[in-house]
């Protein structure tokens, strides 16, 4: 077995010394004061060679400009051939590019908006052509009579996953708090299929849940057992006699002709000292 042996590239002398040339290509297009010094120069083949200026601009920390010089064969002038900026160490950069299917988050559909899915999608699976004969039509939509595909196991078990572990599950203040569980209480309404023995559908219009799947062991104050409210019971009126009233000790007093008894013995009382 033959070893390939590669041939680094000499540094060609002319252009290597073409440091003024490579910094006043950088200069006719940004001002001189964001070019820094030089940092080096590397070959990049035979009579090529890129010299490394740093980039002075704060917007581009880290990044430096490459100009790239050449002369032709048995040629004294060196021509710039390309310069563009290119990041160094520790060069802020971009994050690495990911496909807008793979960045789309829950929420992001908006009205108008289409998310096409692929036809290898794994949460999907072929579905059955109708045969055009009078069965159970309910029972056929459920293993996808009609439809082009239908939910895969795969896709079943991602949903179960992620709604079991969402805010509609079990592990959440407001399931830990509640008096009952989901499948206990007579607004839940139990999904069709294989999902109806886990999860169904809160139709209680006062629940935060209203419309939207749950889980069995789910939960919230709603519940339907939750407390039974006592019939409102109306006060009565309260009865005034506005006829009779009681004489009081107070009332005595002001009336005319009534006996003043005094609180002091008459016989008791002394003498004023005149006939």
């Amino acid at each position: 077995m033959n070893r390939v042996r590669t041939r680094t590239p000499v540094l060609d002398p002319a252009c290597a010394a073409a440091v003024d040339l490579a910094r006043s290509a950088v200069e006719e297009n940004i001002r001189p004061d964001e070019v820094g010094g030089h940092l080096g120069a590397q070959s990049e083949g035979e009579r090529v060679v890129t010299h490394y200026f740093a980039c002075l601009d704060r917007a581009y920390a880290g990044w430096r400009w490459a100009v790239t010089v050449a002369r032709a064969s048995r040629a004294r002038n060196v021509t710039v051939s390309e310069v563009v900026l290119v990041p160094g160490e520790g060069a802020l950069l971009p994050p690495q590019w990911v496909p807008w299917s793979e960045r789309l988050l829950p929420g992001d559909l908006g009205v108008g908006d289409l998310l096409p899915t692929a036809a290898d999608d794994v949460r999907l699976a072929p579905g059955f052509t109708d045969t055009g004969e009078e069965t159970d039509r309910e029972m056929f939509f459920e293993y996808g009579l009609g439809r082009a595909r239908v939910l895969s196991p795969v896709g079943r078990d991602r949903a179960v996953r992620r709604w079991h572990a969402g805010e509609a599950g079990p592990h959440t203040p407001i399931a830990h708090a509640a008096p009952a569980q989901c499948s206990t209480c007579g607004f839940y309404w139990p999904l069709a299929g294989a999902l109806g023995a886990t999860f169904g559908v809160c139709t209680n219009e006062f629940a935060p849940d209203d419309g939207r799947v749950v889980a069995a062991d789910h939960g919230c104050g709603a519940h339907s057992e939750a407390a039974v409210t006592p019939p409102q019971v109306e006060p009565a009126a309260p009865i005034l006699d506005e006829l009779a009233y009681d004489i009081t000790e107070h009332l005595a007093e002001e009336l005319p002709g009534a006996d003043r008894g005094g609180s002091v013995d008459d016989a008791a009382a002394e003498p004023l000292g005149h006939s």
